[in-house]
C-alpha cells in the first residue's frame, strides 16, 4: 500500500471528526469505531498510525487548540509599558481564548468535563505548570521595573494558577456559582494582601463572565 504522502491532512481529518462526535454524542459515548466510520474512507489502521487511543485524540485536540491560541508568544512579542501591564493583559487573553470562538468554547467546556478522568487531571496540571513557568517570566520582568513587587515570580505564579484553575475548578472541587464568586473574592484579597494587584477589578469579571458561559 502507498505510503500517505499528506499525514497532516490525515490528522487534521481525524481530530475534527473526534471533536464533532465527541460534541454530538459524548466522549464517553463515541467509541474508534465511531471515528473511523465518519472518516470518509480512511481505514481503522490509519487512525492507528497515528493515535494509540482516544485518550490520545482528545489530548491531541486540546493541545492543537492552546497552540493555536499561543496566548504567551503573543503577548512577549507586543509592546508594554512595564511587566504589569504585560501580565494583565496576558491573562485577559487567556481568558478570552477559553470563549473566542465557537470550537474553543466547545474544546474547553469538554476538557472541564473529562478532569474526573485521572489521565486528563494529570495533562491538566501538567498544563498549568507550564502556565505557571511563562507567568513567573513576565513577573519577573515586573520585578525588575518596580511594577510588581519583589518577591518570588515562580511561587507566586503558582500559588496563582493553583488557585484560580485548581481550587476554582468546580470540575475538581464541585462548588456553586455564588461560591465561585466567593472564591475569586477570596483570591483577589490574598493577592491584594500580599501586596500583588494583578487581579484587577476587570480581570474579576471576565473571570466571572466565563463562569457563565460554562454554566459553573
Amino acid at each position: 500500500m502507498p505510503r500517505n504522502k499528506y499525514p497532516e491532512e490525515t490528522v487534521k481529518k481525524i481530530l475534527d471528526t473526534s471533536l464533532r462526535l465527541f460534541l454530538e454524542k459524548g466522549y464517553d459515548q463515541t467509541t474508534v469505531l465511531d471515528i473511523v466510520d465518519n472518516l470518509g474512507g480512511l481505514t481503522r489502521g490509519a487512525f492507528y498510525h497515528h493515535f494509540k487511543t482516544k485518550e490520545d485524540v482528545f489530548l491531541a485536540i486540546f493541545s492543537r487548540d492552546g497552540t493555536e491560541r499561543d496566548t504567551f508568544n503573543k503577548v512577549m512579542q507586543a509592546s508594554f509599558k512595564n511587566g504589569q501591564e504585560r501580565l494583565k493583559y496576558m491573562l485577559k487573553l487567556a481568558l478570552q481564548s477559553n470563549i473566542s470562538t465557537e470550537q474553543s468554547t466547545a474544546v474547553t467546556g469538554l476538557a472541564l468535563s473529562m478532569l474526573s478522568n485521572p489521565r486528563f487531571l494529570a495533562e491538566h496540571i501538567k498544563a498549568n505548570q507550564e502556565d505557571a513557568a511563562q507567568i513567573a517570566i513576565i513577573l519577573e520582568e515586573g520585578m525588575a521595573d518596580g511594577s510588581i513587587k519583589q518577591g518570588n515570580p515562580r511561587v507566586i505564579a503558582d500559588l496563582f494558577l493553583m488557585l484560580v484553575n485548581i481550587w476554582m475548578n468546580p470540575s475538581i472541587f464541585p462548588c456553586s456559582k455564588e461560591d465561585s464568586r466567593d472564591k475569586m473574592e477570596i483570591i483577589m484579597q490574598i493577592f491584594e494582601a500580599l501586596g500583588y494587584d494583578f487581579i484587577d477589578e476587570e480581570l474579576s469579571s471576565l473571570y466571572r463572565e466565563v463562569f457563565e458561559v460554562f454554566d459553573i
